[in-house]
């Protein structure tokens, strides 16, 4: 009895030693995605009068949450009955990435406006401000939904074949990462230009540490953000191309003489552009 019961231990060590090393692939498969995620979350989440900023991410995080307890079902009961169709959805995927990474550049090169909406308190009523607030959070919620599928349909193809019970645990921990990590991150960094101020007030002198901090946290909050954005630019085009050729028996080994990082890039934003 006592040798069954140990031996059921050794197993449950064994299957969460593989479910570790399997989330740990997945997540370096899903890492472009939760750039992106990240990148596309602290622009959403800024712009805000600044006590509504954390009130609005929360929403946002809620919206998100929801969105995995939709989307992870489907999915494993995809896995399960059809696995062919997450291939499928994954490479649909893939395209969808190589045209979102393409169309950035494209508007880096090519530009054309956007319209602006400028939030203060002295222009706007209580009412607009949740309004306008709704309007967001709703965008925000649609933009995470889509990304989400993408995340968890690239985590799922990274542990297909494997048992049904390693998929769900490896597939609800990359969720969750990308739920609770990059919201937080994303919190982080759109109270980074509160905190700044906050100690260039409590700074006697302007010339002291703090006051240097803080002005650096100020200046810093919009590079920061054009920075993730670029950064999750390029992440998108490798995640993708990454996808098409492991997934496309055509683009296998297409020019070995050529580092495979480069030659993936090169493909998703052909495709891309497209």
């Amino acid at each position: 009895m006592a040798s069954g019961f140990f031996a059921l231990l050794d197993d449950i060590a064994a299957m969460m030693d593989d479910v570790a090393v399997m989330s740990k692939i997945a997540a370096k498969k899903t890492a472009g995605i939760l750039g992106d995620d990240l990148a596309v979350n602290a622009e959403k989440a800024s712009g805000f009068v600044s006590n509504r900023e954390l009130p609005v991410l929360w929403a946002i995080s809620k919206g998100s949450l929801l969105n995995k307890v939709i989307i992870l079902p489907i999915a494993f009961v995809l896995s399960y009955f059809l696995p062919t169709a997450v291939t499928i959805i994954l490479v649909l995927g893939g395209l969808y990435l190589a045209y979102e990474g393409a169309e950035k550049i494209y508007e880096y090169f090519f530009p054309h406006e956007h319209a602006k909406v400028e939030l203060t308190t002295t222009e706007w009523t209580e009412e607009q401000i949740l309004s306008f607030e709704k309007e967001k959070i709703k965008s925000a919620i649609i933009t995470d939904f889509i990304l989400s599928v993408e995340i968890v349909i690239i985590a799922l193809g990274t542990v297909i074949g494997k048992p049904i019970t390693s998929q769900i645990m490896v597939v609800s921990i990359i969720a969750l990462i990308a739920t609770v990590g990059v919201y937080g991150i994303v919190g982080l960094i759109v109270r980074m230009d509160e905190a700044g101020l906050k100690l260039i007030s409590m700074s006697k002198n302007e010339n002291s540490i703090g006051a240097k901090i803080g002005n650096v946290l100020v200046k810093a909050l919009p590079v920061v953000i054009k920075s993730l954005s670029v950064i999750g630019t390029i992440a998108l085009l490798l995640v993708a191309g990454g996808i098409f050729v492991h997934e496309i028996p055509f683009l296998h080994g297409l020019f070995p003489q050529i580092p495979s990082i480069l030659t993936e890039f090169v493909i998703a934003l052909i495709i891309g552009l497209i």
